[in-house]
């Protein structure tokens, strides 16, 4: 078997996109971080998949840091994250975090998914996709390790349960959120309790926009209405990608 730090080697110089998207980050001009600090935040995201199984892309990643870096610093609010599985995302997004100077919230079980009767389906990418429960499973411990060793976890704030449980007694400000929670019906839950609270200008990203279940919920004009209370959003990379945008405008 290869081992895992060389396989991911193997991976990255097979996705050119993830080094396009790495130079796009570089010389962004909304992105008001010095040069050296856009380079630093890239050479670390890379470390970190070294070290951690993460089942993002850079690219994906460096799009969310790239909304989070480019959030006018007097716009009030923190930064969400919904399922984190082993850290890496976590520890990638707090190093983001702390670059803006905002704090992560950070919401899990701990536990993987719950228990789901969604049925096996296969992605716009001819993927096939089966969720069950437990799977992603990432132990607090672990989690909390990693971020400590690879992240900032002092700008962490984790949040323990089930999305249902916890979500609803959140109360603060986002300016940028990512759910990568697999599930449409925890997918549901999340747009309905995050977005709500989600800035003006703010953004919403869900790397599950490959899955046909997922999708048919983002796209649900009634749920929009009658669940989050508001018009559905526009949407970057819906039906083309796995990294879908929500914009508050």
């Amino acid at each position: 078997m290869i081992p895992y730090k060389l396989r991911y080697v193997l991976a990255c110089l097979n996705k050119p996109r993830d080094v396009t998207s790495a130079l796009r980050f570089l010389f962004r001009r909304d992105v008001s971080i010095p040069f050296i600090a856009r380079l630093r935040y890239v050479a670390q995201i890379y470390s970190i998949s070294l070290h951690v199984w993460c089942v993002h892309t850079e690219e994906e990643i460096l799009e969310i840091a790239a909304a989070i870096l480019a959030t006018p610093p007097e716009l009030e609010g923190v930064v969400v994250e919904a399922g984190c599985y082993k850290g890496g995302s976590t520890a990638k997004l707090s190093l983001a975090a702390r670059l803006a100077n905002r704090r992560l919230v950070v919401f899990d079980s701990f536990e993987g998914l719950p228990d789901t009767d969604e049925p096996p389906q296969r992605s716009i990418l001819g993927e096939s996709a089966h969720f069950k429960g437990g799977l992603y499973r990432g132990a607090y411990a672990e989690v909390i390790d990693n971020v400590r060793r690879f992240g900032d976890v002092g700008r962490c704030r984790f949040v323990k349960g089930w999305f249902e449980d916890t979500m609803p007694g959140f109360a603060e400000d986002v300016v940028v959120g990512f759910l990568d929670v697999d599930l449409a019906s925890s997918t549901r839950t999340c747009i309905k309790f995050l977005f709500p609270r989600l800035r003006v200008g703010g953004s919403l990203f869900s790397q599950d926009g490959h899955l046909p279940l997922v999708i048919d919920v983002l796209e649900d004009d009634e749920f929009w209405k009658h669940e989050v209370g508001r018009s559905k959003p526009p949407m970057d990379g819906l039906r083309t990608t796995k990294l879908v945008r929500m914009v508050n405008r």
